[in-house]
């Protein structure tokens, strides 16, 4: 079964290790590996929150997604995004992007190290936003009580996460603009640049996150009225054609999984800038990331077993809050990529060893007769 279902993501992770030994040596090799597993850590709630909807859909339209989703995700948002990036950032075209990225990569690095900060700028703030909005919602299971109980009360202010993503943004810019006046650069120009990217970042997620909950809520509207339907039909006695109902309901499915795939794979490609330049090993290491992303899709579907890790999306969320920061501060600071690289991977982990001693303490309150309703009041792992 194990093989079954991530066959094709090992012989994708082989090809692709492979390829970035041949490329850039054993240091493209741990790039590629950090890379992947950046990805991973990052989609694990994507593939959490696809195979909670992609398990209500038929199989037709699960295989729809399971391969023309793939083609979106891994050679749309990971192989193609970062060059239409890079180009509309250095302000050239994808063609010349690729060219340089694969032909002539000093001038290709020289161009992705003067447009960094408004790359930085843009992406920080989107993946700030992430995180601002998950923190600030109110949850029923909570990882880091002393820390989520304040902020989730703190988000009941309207609006709370796109002023501190805009204080976040002044400061930065005011910031770049000091330093800048202080070597006698022309901050201004580059302080503008933080500042409009940034700005443009904030509505990329602000675009996304309408687009996705407009297709959910066209969703539970057409799920809604299917059912009236249905019911109205059984009382009539007549045939409901659920072939066609379910192809509608699938089909909001379909266009609201993708939307949500995009926003997910955005941050991961956004990431990914924070620890290389390098397009090749770039594409390689988001390529393999993401169809591991997939399989476990898949597997979450068919066995349904990795929900009970309930601190795995808190904890990819904290991952993608550290990044937001690490981005905005390479602005004017040079980070290590081993460093960054290894944030993420590290919060990952620790989330997951408080799920297993979160389980491990339902399991023992179970056994004493306390009952399963006691599972939201086990104290988060921490």
């Amino acid at each position: 079964m194990l093989l079954k279902t991530f066959g094709w993501s090992f012989a994708v992770t082989a090809l692709g290790l492979v390829a970035a030994v041949f490329y850039g040596g054993w240091t493209g090799f741990g790039i590629v590996a950090i890379l992947s597993i950046l990805e991973i850590s990052l989609s694990f709630d994507n593939a959490v929150v696809n195979a909670g909807i992609l398990k209500k859909m038929s199989a037709f339209w699960q295989k729809i997604f399971l391969t023309i989703g793939v083609l979106i995700a891994v050679f749309g948002m990971r192989l193609v995004f970062p060059v239409a990036i890079v180009a509309i950032s250095a302000k050239i075209g994808p063609i010349e992007a690729v060219r340089l990225a694969l032909n002539d990569k000093d001038q290709y690095q020289q161009l992705v190290t003067d447009a960094h900060p408004s790359i930085a700028a843009f992406g920080g703030m989107f993946l700030l936003m992430i995180f601002l909005d998950f923190i600030f919602e109110d949850r029923d299971i909570k990882w880091l009580g002393w820390l989520e109980r304040p902020l989730a009360k703190l988000g009941k202010i309207d609006m709370l996460s796109v002023c501190i993503a805009l204080i976040v943004l002044m400061i930065s810019a005011m910031t770049v603009a000091t330093q800048a006046h202080q070597h006698g650069g022309t901050h201004v120009d580059k302080a503008e640049t933080v500042l409009l990217s940034g700005v443009a970042g904030l509505i990329t997620y602000l675009i996304v996150g309408g687009l996705s909950g407009f297709f959910e809520n066209k969703l539970e509207e057409e799920e809604e009225r299917e059912h009236e339907e249905e019911e109205e039909a059984k009382k009539s006695g007549k045939k409901v054609p659920a072939v066609v109902m379910a192809g509608k309901a699938a089909f909001f499915m379909f266009l609201y999984l993708e939307v949500l795939d995009a926003s997910f794979s955005f941050d991961g490609v956004i990431g990914a800038f924070a620890i290389t330049n390098d397009i090749v090993l770039m594409a390689l290491g988001l390529g393999i990331g993401a169809m591991y992303v997939r399989s476990l899709t898949v597997y979450l579907v068919r066995q349904g077993t990795l929900d009970d890790y309930v601190y795995l999306e808190h904890g990819a969320h904290y991952a993608i809050g550290a990044l937001a920061v690490i981005l905005l501060v390479t602005i004017q600071y040079e980070i290590h990529e081993v460093i960054t690289g290894s944030v993420g991977v590290i919060l990952i982990f620790w989330s997951f060893w408080s799920s297993v001693r979160r389980n491990k303490a339902l399991e023992r309150a179970e056994g004493k007769g306390s009952g399963s309703d006691e599972k939201s009041e086990v104290p988060s792992g921490v």
